[in-house]
C-alpha cells in the first residue's frame, strides 16, 4: 500500500511558514508596484464581491425554491462581475499573479502548520485466524463486493463467507454471535460503519479480532484506521500478514458506534429515506433547518461539567474528530484516546450562519472532549443516527466510550496516519517563523 504524506520536519516547517509570509508579503507589493492608485479600488471591488458572494450563497444553503435559485445567480453574477470590471482596467495580469502568490502562500502555510499524527496504540504481531468469517453485503458501496472478487478472494485466503443477499432483513450481530459459537476466531465485515459497529460489539465482547473490510459508501472508520478505500479488496492482506491494534467502541444508551452518533439536524439528514441514495442532495435539502431554525431542538447535552442548552445539532464522535469538522466527516487523529468528542452548532442568525459556510466556527460552533455525553430531551425518545443509521433512542441518552475495549486486525503494511493540520492563523506562522521575535 502507499503511504500518506509525513509531517514536515521542525526547520522545514519554519522555512514553510517564512515562505508563506513572504509569498503574502509578495502579492501585496504586486498589487501596489502594478496597480498603483487603484490597488485600494481592487481591494474594496475584492472585498464587495464577497460580500455579494457570501449573500448569494446564504441564499442557495438556506432556503428553496426561487430564492435559492436567486442565490445561486447572485453568487456568480458577483464573481463574473468583479472578474469583469478587473479585465476592462486591463489589471487582469497582476490579480492572476497576486492569486497565485496568495495560493502559494496557503499552501506553504498549509505544510508549515502540519504536524505529526499522536502516537497511537503499538500494532501488536497477530498469527493468522484457523476459523475467519467474514460477513459481507453485496448492495453496499454500489456493489464493491463483486467488483472486487472480494468473496472469491476470501474464500480462496481460507475464510468462511456469509452474503446478506436476502431476502429481509439479517439480524448481523446474531449471525455473528453464532459464527463465534460456531469456532469462528476472527469476524469480519465488508459493508458500511454501521453493520461494522454491530459486529464490532460481538467482537469485543468476545475478545475476537475485527477485520474491517471498507465495501461501503464512506467508511471512515477504515479511513482512520488507515486502511486503502480505494482498494477495498487490500485489507483482506490482514487474513495471512496482519497485525492487532486495540482502539475504542463507542456506547450510545447500550447500542455500539464506530464513528458517531448524531442528533438535531444531524439526525434529521441521516433519517430521510432518500439519504443513501443521494447524500449530497439529502443534505443540501435539509441544511436550511441547521441554517435557520432558531428554535432549535429542545435538547440539553452535558459532556462532563459542559453545558450546551438548545443546540440545532450534536454530534457525539468516538474520539475527537480534527480541528474544524463540525460534520462529522473528517479524520480523527486517533481511535484510542479513551475520549468521546462533542461539536454543538447554534446559529442564531444569518451573520453566523454566513461564518459557518466560510469555514469560520464563531460563536455558533461549540467543540469538546468528554468521557461521557448525555443528551436530554422533555420527549421520551429522540431521532438519531448512528453510524449513519437512522433510530430513536430513549431519554436521557447516554453516550459513553469503551477505552481499548475494540482489537481490529489490520495489514501489516496499511496506509500511515495522516498529518494533523493545525488552524492557518497569522500569529500561528509568525511564531513559528520567527519565534524569538513572537
Amino acid at each position: 500500500m502507499s503511504g500518506t504524506s509525513a509531517a514536515p520536519s521542525k526547520p522545514a516547517q519554519r522555512w514553510m511558514a517564512r515562505a508563506a509570509l513572504l509569498a503574502a508579503l509578495a502579492s501585496v507589493v504586486v498589487l501596489v508596484a502594478f496597480a498603483g492608485a487603484q490597488s485600494i479600488a481592487l481591494l474594496l471591488l475584492a472585498a464587495a464581491g464577497l460580500v455579494v458572494t457570501v449573500v448569494g450563497v446564504w441564499l442557495a444553503l438556506a432556503h428553496r425554491g426561487v430564492t435559492r435559485l436567486v442565490g445561486v445567480v447572485l453568487a456568480v453574477a458577483s464573481q463574473v462581475a468583479v472578474w469583469g470590471i478587473v479585465a476592462a482596467k486591463d489589471l487582469l495580469g497582476v490579480v492572476l499573479v497576486c492569486v497565485a502568490l496568495l495560493f502559494a502562500a496557503l499552501i506553504a502555510a498549509q505544510h508549515a502548520l502540519r504536524h505529526a499524527a499522536p502516537e497511537s496504540a503499538p500494532a501488536r504481531a497477530a498469527a493468522a485466524p484457523i476459523h475467519a468469517f467474514l460477513i459481507m453485503n453485496p448492495r453496499s458501496g454500489g456493489g464493491k463486493v463483486e467488483r472486487f472478487h472480494l468473496q472469491a478472494e476470501a474464500e480462496r485466503l481460507g475464510a468462511e463467507v456469509a452474503l446478506l443477499d436476502g431476502p429481509g432483513m439479517v439480524d448481523v450481530a446474531e449471525l455473528a454471535r453464532t459464527a463465534i459459537g460456531n469456532g469462528a476466531d476472527l469476524l469480519g465485515v465488508a459493508g458500511g460503519d454501521g453493520t461494522q459497529a454491530l459486529v464490532a460489539a460481538v467482537a469485543a465482547e468476545n475478545d475476537v479480532p475485527l477485520l474491517v473490510i471498507p465495501a461501503g459508501t464512506r467508511n471512515h472508520f477504515a479511513l482512520d484506521l488507515g486502511l486503502d478505500r480505494d482498494d477495498c479488496s487490500l485489507s483482506l492482506e490482514a487474513l495471512t500478514d496482519g497485525v492487532d491494534i486495540l482502539v475504542d467502541l463507542g456506547d450510545v444508551g447500550g447500542r455500539p458506534f464506530v464513528n458517531n452518533v448524531s442528533f438535531g439536524a444531524y439526525a434529521t439528514i441521516v433519517a430521510r429515506p432518500d439519504y443513501r441514495d443521494d447524500k449530497t442532495k439529502v443534505t443540501l435539502d435539509v441544511l436550511p433547518q441547521l441554517l435557520t431554525n432558531h428554535s432549535g431542538t429542545g435538547l440539553t447535552v452535558h459532556a462532563d461539567e459542559v453545558t450546551v442548552t438548545d443546540p440545532q445539532a450534536a454530534l457525539v464522535s468516538n474520539n475527537p474528530y480534527g480541528t474544524g469538522d463540525i460534520a462529522g466527516v473528517g479524520r480523527r487523529a486517533r481511535l484510542d484516546g479513551g475520549v468521546l468528542g462533542l461539536v454543538t452548532v447554534s446559529v442564531a442568525n444569518a451573520g453566523e450562519a454566513a461564518r459557518l459556510l466560510r469555514g469560520r466556527r464563531g460563536n455558533g460552533v461549540r467543540s469538546v472532549a468528554a468521557t461521557e455525553v448525555i443528551v436530554d430531551s422533555q420527549e421520551q425518545e429522540v431521532s438519531a443516527g448512528v453510524d449513519g443509521e437512522s433510530v430513536q433512542l430513549a431519554t436521557p441518552v447516554r453516550c459513553r466510550v469503551r477505552p481499548g475495549a475494540l482489537r481490529v486486525r489490520v495489514p501489516r503494511n496499511r496506509l500511515h496516519a495522516t498529518p494533523v493540520q493545525s488552524p492557518i492563523t497569522l500569529s500561528r506562522l509568525v511564531r513559528l517563523a520567527a519565534p524569538r521575535f513572537a
